[in-house]
């Protein structure tokens, strides 16, 4: 069924007219019809009309085909040397991969290690040259591995390589991509037997399965892994407690995401229990996702509310508690993507409020920190298109240059 056979039937289902519907949702009536009459609106909204329909979000995504695309899908030369080295031809007998010399594991894992470096100070054209050279050293590797515990030493080195190719490739929006690395390396971490590795990719999974909007997948698979990897809080290690405090947050967010606040709760409750007993961020690429702490947490938290469209909770968290510059000195600071997936939750709540310039002043801090990031942003561009269109003066050249960088014309 489509979006909007499916919100047109629960409605009906619920006995709400579209007025009530409109009313109940905090929407205009315009936006029910539009979606009634087969409109195209944003996951937002259709998260909004589950929440009113008391629904899931994944109940209300449309089932049938796609609409046709007006113009070919494909990224050209741009990515052509990564997705060769991922992705190589596949005969009879062997993928047809391009001959490459073999290196030292050590030096391949060093140059994994050196490109999360960058991909965390948001170099990501370095990280997509350097991929395909990695990833094919990785594969030679293995490829002439000799006896089980060398080869099992290759597997792992193949893995993180491609753990690291679908961590850039999900937050360019390359999924398809993205999917393909993160599918190998989650198998050649259980083929090497090492567990931590394989839940690593697990969270980036779900991660990817969040970007696509699959929240119940997403929710089903981190909260399966979850109970799996389950910890004891006395005895695990660091680097256990990280990855499992991500998978609650990737659980949270799913359930959020898809109208299920109660699965949200309890998981959000989990993962700050996983980063109190951390006590401060966390950050070991090798063994889990992410940085993981009390500051992650707290962000993830407040990022639940900016989902629900509560701007002054947002606010009122925005810098208190553990994410006040007090606590960050103290407790050390996340990843440079989920401090500022933070601030652009704080953007988009002062958007909402109507303080444009509040918004434009905590996306320019963002665009000087992370302007690559910036760029891949749907919400950015979003809080942007919101300014330009309810600003009611001239345009400053702060405006104008965000515009500009976001891609955002007319």
């Amino acid at each position: 069924m489509s979006l909007q056979e499916n919100v047109r039937s629960q409605r009906r289902t619920a006995g709400l007219t579209q007025e009530q519907l409109a009313e109940e949702a905090d929407l205009s009536l315009s936006t029910i019809r539009k979606v009634e009459q087969g409109g195209s609106v944003s996951v937002e909204t259709i998260h909004t009309l589950a929440r009113a329909l008391g629904t899931t979000t994944s109940s209300l995504f449309a089932s049938g085909a796609p609409a046709p695309t007006v113009e070919p899908e494909g990224d050209g030369p741009k990515l052509m040397a990564l997705r060769r080295a991922l992705m190589p031809p596949v005969g009879l007998s062997a993928a047809l991969a391009v001959p490459t010399e073999a290196r030292d594991l050590t030096a391949i894992q060093r140059d994994i290690d050196d490109q999360h470096a960058l991909y965390r100070t948001d170099r990501y054209d370095s990280v997509a040259k350097a991929l395909p050279g990695i990833l094919r050293s990785a594969d030679a590797a293995v490829a002439l591995s000799d006896g089980d515990a060398s080869r099992r030493q290759a597997v792992v080195t193949r893995a993180r390589a491609l753990l690291l190719a679908g961590k850039y490739l999900t937050q360019v929006r390359r999924y398809d991509m993205a999917y393909h690395a993160l599918a190998r390396g989650i198998q050649g971490a259980r083929e090497a037997d090492d567990t931590q590795l394989a839940t690593n990719g697990i969270v980036g999974m779900c991660w990817l399965l969040l970007r696509q909007d699959r929240f119940d997948e997403a929710e089903h698979l981190a909260a399966v892994t979850a109970d799996d990897a389950e910890p004891r809080m006395s005895s695990a290690d660091h680097a256990h407690l990280a990855v499992w405090g991500e998978l609650q947050l990737r659980l949270a967010s799913a359930a959020v995401r898809n109208n299920r606040p109660g699965v949200a709760k309890e998981a959000r409750r989990m993962a700050m229990t996983a980063a109190s007993a951390l006590g401060r961020e966390h950050v070991d690429f090798r063994h889990h996702w992410a940085t993981f702490g009390p500051v992650t947490a707290e962000a993830k938290a407040i990022e639940d509310l900016s989902l629900i469209g509560d701007a002054r909770g947002v606010l009122s968290r925005a810098d208190d508690g553990p994410v006040s510059s007090k606590a960050l000195k103290k407790m050390g600071r996340p990843s440079p993507n989920n401090w500022d997936r933070h601030r652009l939750d704080v953007a988009r709540a002062h958007a909402l409020l109507g303080s444009h310039q509040d918004a434009m002043d905590e996306l320019t801090a963002i665009k000087a920190a992370s302007p690559e990031w910036l760029k891949h942003q749907k919400m950015a561009r979003h809080i942007v298109q919101d300014v330009l269109r309810h600003r009611k003066r001239t345009l400053t050249q702060e405006m104008r240059d965000m515009a500009v960088h976001l891609g955002i014309t007319g």
